[in-house]
């Protein structure tokens, strides 16, 4: 049977975005365990010793129940250059614990930092973060990317990204491309569009 993970941010003793990776929670139960009432977080959370001080990433691996819950501490790695791979992977609105194929576009990232997945032709993600385009007035993040991440349902409620299918050819339109997920902040990790290998 799959597994599923939340990653959560924790910033002295403050989580963000739960709401979202509830919602997300709740997805993969509706399509893998509907005659089951989906774990709560906030629950699973409030019943642990929680770091206080510092930045870490709690990790909750989860089934139909709680499987595992870990807290790390997190140093965000250095991005500077990406490669565009291309791999069909399914979109996914929730996140299987399974990085396989992940880990093979990350294998053919060459001499760059990471990797900007492309499927038939259409931008989609780096090995492990959402993405959004600047093209001098506006952010756009991909309509469908691989995995509907928590930052990125967030910044589209705010107002602050417009979904949009981009295509690899598309990239010469761009000046900017931001790269967040749920322990990375939106504005963190920002290349120029040079920075992007084809």
């Amino acid at each position: 049977m799959s597994r599923f993970v939340e990653t959560i941010k924790l910033n002295d003793g403050v989580f963000y975005r739960l709401k979202f990776h509830q919602k997300r929670v709740n997805k993969a139960f509706e399509t893998f365990y509907p005659d089951e009432e989906p774990i709560k977080l906030l629950d699973i959370l409030n019943q642990t010793l929680i770091p206080q001080e510092g930045l870490f990433k709690c990790r909750i691996v989860y089934d139909s129940e709680t499987s595992q819950l870990e807290f790390m501490p997190y140093t965000r790695r250095e991005i500077n250059s990406l490669k565009v791979v291309v791999m069909n992977l399914e979109s996914k609105t929730y996140k299987p614990e399974d990085r396989t194929a992940y880990n093979e576009a990350f294998a053919q990232r060459g001499d760059c930092d990471d990797v900007l997945i492309s499927r038939n032709g259409i931008l989609t993600d780096s090995s492990y973060t959402n993405v959004a385009f600047f093209d001098g007035k506006v952010w756009f993040t991909p309509r469908k990317p691989l995995i509907y991440g928590v930052n990125r349902a967030e910044l589209l409620e705010k107002g602050k990204l417009i979904e949009k299918e981009i295509k690899v050819d598309d990239l010469k339109h761009f000046q900017q491309i931001a790269l967040f997920n749920a322990m990375i902040e939106f504005g963190e990790i920002v290349l120029d569009i040079n920075s992007i290998s084809l």
